[in-house]
């Protein structure tokens, strides 16, 4: 079953994934206000009315930026900074270029699984800040969609963090107020595809959840209704045409097709499209591998891997120890399978077994299917004692349903002694 975690990690726009955490950690919390959000007094204005003066629209800005946004998601962080400050210099009471430098912190943190904890502090720093200017914005006029938008995107990223830092409390309230704020936000929609984001998430999620979960179920029923099909269309069109949220629409598209739709194949059209962008995005490169790997193109899936450890070896930014483990492990698959090298096929294995305990994931499959192909490896080379060594970790490691801990135990009982 999926965690209250995870639950937590893919709904970051959303009060959901929080007020669920909050069945098993109470906070006091008025959700009925999240079903009066309306917007009866919102004056229509004319579009180029209503665009005039918004940065987050602002094309020439968008120019100005775009080599910045790439730098930031090819892993080039200081040189994407350095144009995200030059914006705050010249917009200091704006909220876009902090955002940014918050945005900016959080790929950082991404790809260590979201564990490092060395960005912590910039990245809610910034956040704080996003959210005091453009509550200043939304102040002076509640009719600031642009305003909102940056205050539901920026409570979306802060409740995320806290969520996985298990900051129950804190996650919780910065949802709602992500929540309450992409209500608003809705009234951007028809100016650019950079307001659909929070919605097409939420139009998904809500849906997905409510089919699979049906413990919260009775959640749901403080919240709007969902549009799965129309929420994946969504992202479809913003990861195409946002220039800020396109991205990272892309980036939920991608693991969407891949975890939940089960569509693998276009799972990794989306990461081919990212990883070919961003080529030393480790993120993307190590999603890439594996859904390569996954849809059994191992020749590609090789190459990729061979050059995610190369860049691991260069310490280049976000490649790191998850990194190695998905290399390592695809690398010794296609040796023991496509090649028959059973000892590099050996060493990688060894080395992915390493990498997961760098970073603490003993109990992950790639961790465990390391050690059950090492103890099928030395049983098909007639080493029965280190066979038995890893297959009793194999034992010890697993569900003792599953086949790998039904594979080890049969071994055992058979070799004993």
């Amino acid at each position: 079953m999926l965690s209250m975690k995870k639950l937590l990690f893919v709904l970051f726009t959303l009060a959901l994934p929080c007020i669920a955490s909050a069945q098993q950690h109470p906070v006091s919390i008025d959700t009925t206000a999240m079903r009066q959000v309306t917007f009866n007094e919102i004056e229509v204005l004319p579009e180029a009315a209503r665009v005039k003066g918004m940065l987050l629209l602002n094309k020439d800005i968008q120019y100005e930026l775009e080599g910045a946004v790439d730098n930031m998601y090819n892993f080039k962080f200081e040189r994407a900074e350095k144009q995200f400050k030059s914006l705050r210099r010249r917009y200091p009471e704006h909220p876009l270029p902090y955002f940014l430098m918050g945005l900016s912190q959080w790929w950082k943190i991404l790809p260590t699984n979201i564990e490092t904890l060395k960005y912590d502090n910039l990245f809610f720093a910034y956040m704080d800040t996003t959210i005091q200017k453009a509550e200043a914005m939304y102040d002076k006029d509640e009719r600031n969609v642009e305003a909102a938008f940056f205050l539901a995107a920026s409570y979306g990223f802060t409740a995320r963090l806290h969520s996985e830092r298990s900051n129950w409390r804190k996650a919780t309230v910065a949802s709602k107020h992500a929540l309450d704020f992409m209500e608003k936000a809705k009234a951007g929609n028809g100016l650019s595809p950079e307001f659909l984001f929070g919605e097409a998430l939420f139009n998904y999620y809500s849906i997905w959840i409510h089919e699979n979960y049906t413990m919260l179920r009775p959640v749901l029923v403080f919240f709007p209704d969902g549009d799965k099909r129309l929420g994946l269309k969504q992202l479809a069109y913003v990861s195409n045409s946002g220039f800020y949220t396109g991205t990272e629409s892309k980036t939920f598209l991608m693991k969407i097709y891949a975890n939940e739709e089960k569509r693998t194949d276009e799972a990794l059209k989306v990461a081919e499209d990212l990883a070919l962008k961003y080529p030393d995005n480790a993120y993307f490169q190590r999603y890439y591998a594996r859904l390569l790997f996954v849809n059994g193109l191992f020749s590609k899936a090789e190459r990729v891997s061979l050059e995610m450890l190369h860049k691991l070896e260069q310490d280049m930014p976000g490649y790191e120890s998850v990194s190695g483990r998905y290399a390592s492990y695809i690398l010794a698959y296609i040796n023991q399978h496509k090649y028959r090298d059973f000892e590099k096929a050996k060493e990688h294995y060894k080395n992915a077994i390493m990498y997961a305990e760098m970073n603490n994931e003993r109990e992950s499959g790639y961790f465990v299917s390391s050690y059950l192909n090492l103890a099928r490896i030395a049983k098909q080379q007639k080493d029965n004692a280190a066979a038995n060594k890893y297959y009793a970790i194999v034992l010890k490691t697993s569900d003792k349903k599953s086949a790998n801990y039904k594979e080890a135990k049969q071994f055992l009982k058979a070799n004993r002694g």
